[in-house]
C-alpha cells in the first residue's frame, strides 16, 4: 500500500478571516480546505481550470470539520490536503489545518464529478484519472 501524496501550503490568517473574538470564523475553515484542494490538484498537474475547460465540475456533496484549537489573526498556518478516496464519480479529499505542527482542525469534503452543463454525474476523463492516480490512496488503506 502506498501512502497518498500530501500537499502542504502556508497561509497567514488575515484580520478578515476572524470574528469578534479574533479567532478564525468557523466557516472559514472550509475555505482553507478549498485552498488545499486547489493546490493538491495543481501539484498533480490537473487544475480546476482544466477540469472546467473539459466541461466538468466537482460540486461539494458533503463537508465535515472537527475543531480542536482555534487559529487567530496573523497565525501562520499549514494547510495539508490529500485524496482520501475515489470511487466511481465520488472524490473524498481530507484536510488538516496546523499551526507549528499542532492540529487545529481536520475534516474532509466529498465531491461528485459532474458534467458542468447538466450537473449530472459524468465519467471522469482519462487525464483526470491519471492525475488522481498519482495521489489516490488505495481503497483498502486504513483511515488516518
Amino acid at each position: 500500500m502506498s501512502e497518498p501524496k500530501r500537499v502542504t501550503i502556508p497561509y497567514r490568517v488575515p484580520y478578515a478571516d476572524t470574528d469578534q473574538m479574533h479567532v478564525v470564523y468557523y466557516a472559514n475553515y472550509l475555505t482553507l480546505f478549498e485552498r488545499g484542494r486547489n493546490e493538491l490538484m495543481r501539484a498533480c498537474g490537473f487544475t480546476y481550470r482544466e477540469l472546467e475547460a473539459d466541461g466538468n465540475a466537482l460540486p461539494v456533496l458533503e463537508a465535515y470539520v472537527r475543531y480542536h484549537t482555534p487559529a487567530t489573526y496573523d497565525d501562520l498556518l499549514e494547510i495539508v490536503a490529500w485524496i482520501d478516496s475515489f470511487k466511481g464519480v465520488r472524490l473524498k479529499i481530507a484536510c488538516e489545518v496546523r499551526r507549528d505542527g499542532h492540529l487545529l482542525a481536520e475534516g474532509y469534503t466529498v465531491h461528485a464529478h459532474v458534467d458542468s452543463k447538466t450537473l449530472r454525474p459524468a465519467r471522469p476523463s482519462q487525464a483526470f484519472l491519471a492525475a488522481l492516480g498519482c495521489l489516490a490512496a488505495p481503497a483498502d488503506a486504513p483511515p488516518q
